[in-house]
């Protein structure tokens, strides 16, 4: 076991306003974490810290054992998988799913005149064929449902075979189908052995795959609670967190939570 990410007392100011009110948080490498909270609890900025695109106001963060502001940042981030709608966002839409995946040795988002060997390729095929997107491979990105495109993303996110893998709601926006077929295929690859540590945000409880093992709930950007999933994903501890009164519940470890 070895640590991933270890977050000492980190703040996050933006004018003035605390985001991360000092977080302290570790992360081991057979871990696989889901973070909830509230709207503007905090959840997108202390994934963005963990993937190295900003640094903290204060404290100390260490990623893959270097920390943020004594590092190259150009060596740690190829070592980080991450998936967002931001990220998708930046991706040209005529971009061929293949040409989507095997971009990321590059960490570029669009092809244009770099180098591949065939060895890339293949691991490209590979990484799609194992989230079911091989069929998809010469279809263009932009004409893909948004089920689809949530896979392409994460794909991309596996290709160089990162040592953190960091998922920002990957199951928004998806129809019920959509939504259970992406888990199910992200649930069986958390709970592969060679699985990379996983942190993954999301808004419902209902979005979490099996695999996970666990939780932290924030709150105000201060951590509310933290530890096994089993003991953190409880109606009082959410009920706190989201100031209501809920009911949770948990069948063949997947959960759903509803208003008492």
């Amino acid at each position: 076991m070895a640590r991933v990410l270890q977050l000492t007392d980190v703040s996050v100011v933006r004018g003035g306003n605390p985001i991360l009110d000092h977080v302290s948080w570790t992360v081991n490498d057979d871990e696989r974490w889901v973070i909830l909270g509230p709207n503007g609890a905090g959840k997108t900025t202390l994934l963005q810290v963990a993937s190295a695109m900003i640094h903290p106001s204060s404290g100390e963060a260490q990623v893959l054992d270097d920390t943020l502001g004594k590092t190259d940042l150009f060596e740690l981030r190829p070592r980080i998988g991450f998936a967002s709608t931001a990220l998708a966002r930046r991706i040209p839409a005529t971009e061929t799913v293949l040409d989507v995946v095997l971009t990321a040795a590059y960490a570029v988002t669009g092809r244009w005149n770099e180098s591949y060997d065939e060895i890339d390729t293949r691991r490209a095929r590979r990484v799609l064929a194992e989230w079911k997107l091989d069929a998809l491979a010469d279809r263009r990105f932009g004409d893909l449902s948004d089920g689809e495109q949530k896979r392409v993303q994460i794909a991309r996110s596996v290709m160089t075979d990162p040592e953190l893998l960091l998922l920002d709601e990957p199951a928004a926006s998806l129809d019920l189908g959509a939504r259970e077929e992406l888990l199910q295929i992200l649930g069986g690859y958390a709970s592969a052995p060679t699985a990379p540590a996983i942190i993954m945000v999301t808004h419902h409880v209902e979005e979490i795959p099996l695999g996970f093992s666990h939780a932290l709930i924030l709150g105000k950007g201060a951590v509310r609670a933290a530890g096994p999933i089993a003991e953190v994903i409880t109606a009082e501890i959410l009920g706190d967190a989201f100031s209501m009164t809920l009911i949770v519940d948990e069948h063949d470890g997947r959960f759903t939570a509803r208003s008492a």
